[in-house]
């Protein structure tokens, strides 16, 4: 088999054009790259031939691309780095990734570089969210460390999004074929992956309590001169509180990243969800100081959809699509979200507060959080059929989910199908009522 056109000199690696070198490391450059074919960034991880040709750890480097060129296609979560294609070249192998201009969270763990705290436990909750879908999908990372996960920073340089990535190490539960043990960075390894016995999610929940200790402290749980010394204190000695070694942090928030951080797997968080939720109640309970982050976080949205009926069939995924993607809106008492005649061009979903709905004057219905109004902007096969048959008034601020027609073309088709669902179970729940209304019109008064 011929080796796969690799020229460094003439700026292309295979189709990829070169437009910036972004690091390098003992086995592997990375590159960030232009895809002309698709017209879209990307950035390739290219493994050195040198690495592959020693004698002793050339094997374990294959066998870590393969690890992760395994997973092409496979993880798709808004806080994962997708992995877009791997190529087997015999000579220097590569994987292209999705592109993602932001530094790594390492950035962030020197003493003066420090995250608001507020920040880092949104970034956890990002994470162990994260977490629990790769999880679920049949993979521990086992490599968990501020420098394999990036930021999306926005305008003024503050982090407004992470991205896990760097699958080499992953452990594939669902895999036949022979995968490398005992890997991953000490300082952010469980006692039990140090050991080298078998694993589960609680060995990645060990390393992201490890590396939301690190962002908030501006060192990780444990140093020593030595790996040796290293390892005895992971094994034998707690961390250093987190409440005196940093203003603001309260008992709380100890506790929380402690229980993350416990000697035994059984004493940690039983899921990701239920790390996921402690971290979020932390800034519910106002256990952590808001700082700039005065609007509201995307952790509360998140959680806010899960809580409606609307969204119940909607996986994690989905729901990070939806916080993402949505127009977020709040209208007062007696605003008109519709007016009768006018025509629709958004759909909104009643997150909290209430509407009521009028028809020539007349009261027929008071929805409430969960619910839909104006979908017919989205389901309606002609504009004439858009047009509002009742005013619809807020009798209780509202705050809504929105979306018009346009915008849900930018949402992926499971997501989509997901609504056209969400819809059908509303309007079948609306004619039931009405046929109800119909015949026993005294029972319905």
């Amino acid at each position: 088999m011929a080796a796969i056109d690799i020229d460094l000199d003439t700026g292309l690696i295979g189709k990829y054009r070169i437009l910036q070198k972004l690091g390098e490391g003992a086995t592997s450059e990375v590159f960030y790259c232009r895809d002309d074919f698709n017209l879209r960034d990307v950035a390739i991880k290219r493994v050195r031939s040198s690495a592959l040709i020693d004698a002793v750890d050339g094997p374990v480097y294959a066998r870590f691309f393969a690890a992760e060129a395994a997973l092409v296609g496979r993880l798709v979560h808004p806080n994962v780095v997708q992995i877009l294609d791997a190529v087997p070249d015999p000579v220097a192998p590569y994987l292209v990734m999705e592109y993602v201009p932001g530094p790594t969270l390492r950035h962030f763990c020197r003493p003066d570089h420090l995250l608001p705290l507020e920040v880092i436990i949104e970034i956890g909750f990002k994470c162990a969210m994260a977490l629990g879908y790769v999880y679920r999908q049949g993979i521990i990372h086992r490599d968990v460390k501020p420098a394999n996960i990036l930021t999306v920073l926005d305008p003024s340089g503050g982090v407004a999004d992470v991205k896990l990535t760097d699958f080499g190490s992953a452990l594939n539960l669902g895999a036949d074929s022979t995968q490398v043990h005992q890997v991953g960075s000490l300082a952010y390894m469980a006692p039990e992956q140090l050991d080298g016995q078998l694993l589960d999610c609680r060995a990645d929940m060990y390393a992201l309590g490890a590396v939301l200790y690190h962002l908030i402290a501006g060192r990780p749980p444990f140093e020593a001169g030595s790996q040796a010394a290293l390892m005895n204190q992971i094994y034998n000695q707690l961390p250093t509180a987190l409440a005196g070694m940093r203003a603001g942090v309260d008992s709380a928030v100890d506790e929380v990243i402690g229980r993350a951080l416990a000697k035994k797997p059984e004493d940690r968080y039983a899921t990701w969800d239920a790390f996921a939720q402690a971290l979020s109640g932390l800034i519910a309970e106002h256990k952590v100081p808001r700082g700039h982050l005065q609007g509201v976080l995307d952790s509360e949205r998140f959680n806010l959809l899960r809580s409606l009926d609307f969204f119940s069939s909607f996986g994690d995924v989905e729901l990070w699509e939806v916080v993402h993607r949505a127009r977020w809106q709040r209208f007062p008492f007696g605003h008109a979200l519709y007016r009768r005649g006018e025509e629709g061009k958004d759909f909104h979903i009643i997150a909290q507060g209430s509407v009521e709905v009028y028809r020539e004057g007349k009261r027929v219905a008071l929805l409430g959080a969960g619910t839909s109004v104006g979908e017919m902007a989205y389901l309606a096969p002609n504009p004439e059929m858009r047009r509002h048959s009742t005013d619809v008034v807020v009798t209780e601020p509202v705050t809504t989910i929105s979306f018009q027609p346009e915008s849900m073309q930018h949402l992926s088709p499971d997501c989509r199908h997901l609504f056209d669902e969400a819809f059908i179970r509303v309007l079948v729940r609306r004619l039931h009522a009405a046929h109800e209304a119909l015949a026993h019109p005294r029972r319905i008064l």
